[in-house]
């Protein structure tokens, strides 16, 4: 974990898949709208997002990204022109141990989660990035998480509460 505060420093939505279903073919070109506010719904996703009501008891409602990996990443394949969006995670943290909150019940900003999974990088990552990338980011891809609980996430700091351990 970093030593900066806790904070969410963007957050993502895409109204469309670029990379689901396009296996042999070229990836779509919309891209990931940075937001500083969404709105997370209990068992739904987030409102406007690619996955938002995509099937019940879905694992990845929301999708969190560390700010660390990311300024890592670029500094690994040399690309300061990568933004953050190309992960296409939903919610870009600072401060936090990703890993640490799988199989955790956890509240930021007033909304609860449940951290069900890592949200393992794919094939793609090497296309977007650099050859490499996935292998990479293995064991840091993010986190894939269900919404517990109604509310708004914003750009700003964070205080993470840990609710339940699975």
């Amino acid at each position: 974990m970093d030593t900066e505060s806790p904070a969410i420093k963007h957050l993502y939505v895409s109204l469309e898949h670029n990379f689901v279903g396009h296996n042999n073919r070229e990836p779509g070109t919309i891209p990931m709208q940075d937001f500083p506010e969404i709105e997370c719904r209990q068992g739904s996703g987030i409102v406007g997002d690619r996955y938002f009501n995509h099937k019940p008891d879905y694992k990845g409602q929301i999708t969190f990204f560390a700010k660390e990996t990311f300024e890592r990443i670029r500094e690994t394949f040399a690309r300061e022109d990568l933004a953050s969006s190309v992960f296409r995670r939903n919610v870009i943290t600072t401060g936090l141990d990703l890993n640490e909150l799988i199989g955790v019940e956890f509240e930021i900003q007033g909304v609860r989660f449940a951290g069900t999974e890592e949200a393992r990088p794919c094939h793609w990552m090497n296309r977007m990035i650099a050859d490499g990338a996935k292998d990479a980011l293995e064991g840091s891809g993010g986190l894939r998480a269900r919404i517990l609980s109604d509310g708004l996430l914003h750009i700003g700091p964070c205080e993470l509460r840990i609710l339940a351990h699975a």
